[in-house]
């Protein structure tokens, strides 16, 4: 039966050709723009790691000083030498990490490539296995050899390539900054999209090149980059990386792989934070978070506003070129009613009438879902012509792509059932005493 309403649909389809093609068209628009807004938004509001997200936490602990003090401020968002290194050494979760980001000079061994500067990371030990973070060579450093302020650096698959070619590369020299280090590693390919564990320089930049020992970076005095905060009067002899200085510039995240661990860790915060106020450190009331890791991107506010409007005003367009398919689809079927008139008396039900003018109404909606695809995938390359840090990560995957179709084929249908239920209730009798 249903081959029979699908020729009788494509019969009818091929009798109007321009008002066929008038919904296939205002289809097709609306789930272009829906689609290529839905895709960028679903891009930028993806989970970077979820397997391991809901393990990740990033605390927070408020150590500013009286000055500008509410009740209901927020704790810094990074943490200050001092505090990171001690939360390090306490070890209370299953890992930890502390880092900040850098901008090294790479002076390669091959005459042909020129000395150049890149992004680098500096960081300890747990970082690599508490991210899932790929090796295609080698490994990560050891513990130990954060406590050594050991020479030895791991590098991305893209540096990899650069310099030697896409070799095995463990245990080469590479000089940084007039320091030689010795590789111990190399990634795969890693860019987790947004780039939750530092967004001073960019929700969506590129993950480093170069991964090197904080202790290490520390004793090299090496340069650094990111967003610092200082709140208090500093000596002029301190730096401002020094470990007592006053200010919040370090990134610190911890994996907790159970609701106990959680719970515990922010108890062990708190306990910190009362510690330090009564050491004289802390000035203002305990004050601490323990965010996970899309909960930090929440609070971080991290896709783009403008992206969320846009998606509700491409919905807004699809539900207005619905309403005009829904006019058209109702003219068309009610053109018609001398034939359904017929086929009535000839015993057809009304679902029977029904059903056929639904299938009608799905071939338009996939006709419009196909032209739709192509219409956003245009969209979509308009978009990665942006000059935005996320450009390069927006592309329409498998999941999108059956997304599209299925979207397609429900507001077609949705758009269909009223047109369909007016045609299925014409009397017969009418129609046969009007012919």
């Amino acid at each position: 039966m249903f081959r029979y309403y699908l020729d009788l649909a494509l019969l009818s389809l091929r009798k109007n050709k321009v008002l066929t093609a008038l919904m296939i068209v205002a289809i097709a628009l609306g789930i272009g723009a829906s689609m290529t807004t839905l895709t960028v938004l679903r891009i930028l509001a993806g989970d970077p790691l979820p397997e391991i997200s809901d393990t990740l936490f990033a605390p927070q602990l408020d150590v500013g000083g009286k000055i500008d003090y509410r009740p209901d401020n927020e704790p810094a968002d990074q943490l200050t030498r001092l505090d990171a290194e001690a939360l390090l050494r306490a070890k209370r979760a299953d890992r930890q990490a502390l880092m900040t980001g850098g901008d090294v000079a790479v002076n390669p061994e091959r005459d042909s490539l020129r000395p150049f500067n890149t992004g680098a990371r500096y960081t300890s030990a747990d970082f690599f296995a508490m991210f899932n973070v790929p090796f295609a060579f080698g490994r990560s450093w050891q513990e130990a050899e954060d406590r050594s302020s050991a020479r030895v650096a791991v590098i991305s698959k893209e540096l990899n390539d650069k310099l030697f070619s896409g070799v095995d590369s463990v245990g080469k020299g590479l000089e940084i900054n007039g320091t030689e280090f010795r590789i111990v590693g190399v990634l795969e390919h890693w860019r987790p999209s947004p780039r939750f564990y530092d967004l001073s320089s960019g929700n969506y930049a590129n993950a480093e090149q170069v991964y090197l020992p904080f202790s290490t970076s520390r004793q090299l005095d090496l340069p650094r980059s990111g967003n610092m905060n200082c709140f208090d009067d500093r000596p002029p002899e301190m730096k401002d990386t020094d470990v007592g200085a006053p200010c919040t510039w370090i990134q610190f995240w911890v994996q907790l792989d159970s609701r106990d661990k959680a719970d515990a860790y922010m108890a062990f915060l708190r306990n910190y934070s009362d510690e330090q106020r009564a050491a004289g450190r802390y000035e203002r009331p305990t004050n601490v978070r323990l965010r996970s890791l899309m909960q930090w991107l929440d609070y971080k506010n991290v896709v783009p506003d403008d992206a969320k409007l846009q998606t509700y005003l491409a919905f807004g367009f699809l539900v207005v070129c619905l309403i005009n398919t829904v006019g058209l689809l109702l003219a068309k079927f009610l053109r018609r009613a001398p034939e359904i008139g017929v086929r009535r008396a000839l015993g057809a039900s009304r679902r029977a009438v029904f059903a056929q003018f639904l299938v009608e109404a799905g071939l338009i909606g996939i006709a419009g879902g196909a032209l739709g695809l192509g219409l956003a995938w245009l969209g979509l390359w308009a978009v990665r012509q942006q000059p935005t840090d996320y450009a390069a990560l927006i592309h329409l995957d498998l999941p999108m792509l059956l997304t599209t179709f299925a979207l397609a084929l429900v507001a077609s249908l949705a758009a269909g059932l009223l047109p369909a239920f007016r045609a299925c209730q014409i009397t017969p009798a009418m129609q046969l005493k009007s012919q």
